[in-house]
């Protein structure tokens, strides 16, 4: 049993156009909404929610949808290609109205262009089970990982090169109001489209179903067996719980560290900013690495690991009083936890699938992490605003958290799989 590598990174290249999006979408959008448009922080929070409320009802809706679909292009490339080409065209015009200053039809563009992403985002993500054997899941999800942080990167340089910025009175750094934005919409839409476009010509989804499904007998033999008995309808609840419970304690400290630096340092905005970014380039050179481990250790494992990890990483973290290279090991050691976490757990999800209902499971996956994205803040900022803690709250609330999902993790009884040790050291020695 081998991994097709080459199509497996073609069929990254979807994931890649949708986290080069969030990307832009999460620094500019918001920049735009106040600076351009001069909405208050609290309407432009309210407004940069939409996508995670979207979310919870439509990612599982429309992966459901998408497993029932069946065209001459596939069940899944429909939802990508169509979505991301509007997706492209709804751009252009947030662009458009974002020159000539007209908020009504910058938020009426804006909401068509979330709910096209929350269409095509499940489909996209549930593209690479389809295609891929239960066992070397772990390995495919690195590598789709892997490509897809590409994106990320590629949005971060564009908007590093393309926009320009300055300083406030706080310290804080902001993109020059007076500057054209049309550019740089134009650059992001461009990426996203050729990056769909390539994956749509590289891979034929129905040939290449067809030869995962004739390459994996037993998996097929699997798939007879219908409805999930009770354990795995536990196992699955259980992990769904872990997937809220991780992403909650992540979240609550990726948006509120710049915060935490001010209040308990007295350091300056752009602090958190070099932390933040060790911990996302460490996670991003393990994504592979921790593939090969869950195969030789087992996902739910590799899964404890990281979460041991990134609770003693946070717990740790309260004790550092100000800006220190200790801090830098700290979220080295968190950014390899969370890759060894998001490496394995939707594989985890999907292996208690069939090839019927890939795309509904990937929406469960989905529905819990954009429902911790919600819950999160206002759980962390009720804490932090009301209990009297303050920002010293913060990675104590995070350490609970993951002490949590260790805990909920520790009993899942299904969802792992690893292949036999000598197929793991043939394939990691192999050409591919």
């Amino acid at each position: 049993m081998k991994l097709n590598t080459k199509q497996t990174i073609f069929i990254g290249l979807s994931f890649m156009s949708i986290l080069c999006f969030w990307q832009f979408y999460d620094q500019v959008v918001p920049f735009l909404l106040e600076s351009k448009f001069g909405l208050k922080t609290f309407t432009a929070n309210a407004i940069m929610s939409i996508d995670n409320i979207l979310a919870i009802f439509m990612l599982p809706l429309f992966g459901a949808v998408s497993d029932r679909t069946k065209t001459k292009l596939g069940k899944r490339t429909p939802y990508i290609l169509f979505g991301t080409v509007v997706a492209v065209i709804l751009m252009g015009f947030m662009a458009y109205f974002v020159n000539i200053l007209n908020f009504t039809g910058f938020i009426i563009s804006l909401v068509a262009l979330l709910v096209c992403m929350a269409v095509y985002r499940t489909p996209a993500v549930a593209y690479m089970p389809d295609v891929t054997p239960k066992p070397l899941r772990s390995k495919a999800n690195a590598i789709i990982n892997l490509v897809g942080y590409i994106g990320g990167i590629f949005a971060t340089v564009a908007m590093m090169f393309m926009l320009k910025s300055e300083k406030t009175a706080e310290g804080e750094s902001v993109y020059n109001n007076s500057q054209s934005f049309v550019p740089i919409f134009v650059v992001i839409a461009a990426f996203m489209l050729v990056s769909v476009l390539v994956m749509v010509f590289a891979v034929n989804e129905n040939k290449a179903v067809k030869e995962a499904n004739l390459e994996d007998e037993e998996e097929k033999e699997e798939e007879k067996g219908g409805k999930l008995s009770c354990g795995e309808m536990k196992s699955l609840a259980l992990i769904l719980a872990s997937v809220f419970l991780w992403y909650a304690a992540y979240n609550a400290v990726t948006t509120a560290f710049s915060r935490y630096c001010v209040n308990e340092w007295n350091a300056d905005l752009g602090t958190s900013s070099g932390y933040l970014l060790v911990a996302t380039v460490v996670a991003i050179a393990a994504f592979v690495p921790l593939g090969f481990l869950s195969n030789l250790v087992g996902r739910k494992k590799t899964v404890l690991i990281g979460v041991v990890m990134m609770a003693a990483s946070y717990f740790g973290a309260f004790f550092i009083k100000g800006k220190t290279p200790a801090m830098y090991i700290v979220f080295a050691v968190v950014g390899i936890g969370w890759a060894a976490i998001n490496v394995n757990s939707f594989p985890m999800v999907v292996e208690l699938s069939s090839s019927a209902n890939v795309g509904k499971y990937t929406g469960y996956y989905y529905t819990f992490s954009m429902a911790a994205q919600i819950a999160t803040p206002l759980i962390s900022g009720y804490i932090i605003d009301n209990l009297g803690f303050g920002y010293k709250a913060l990675f104590p609330y995070a350490t609970i958290f993951m002490v949590l999902a260790f805990v909920t993790m520790t009993f899942v009884k299904h969802g792992d799989s690893k292949p036999q040790a000598k197929d793991v050291i043939k394939d990691a020695i192999s050409a591919d």
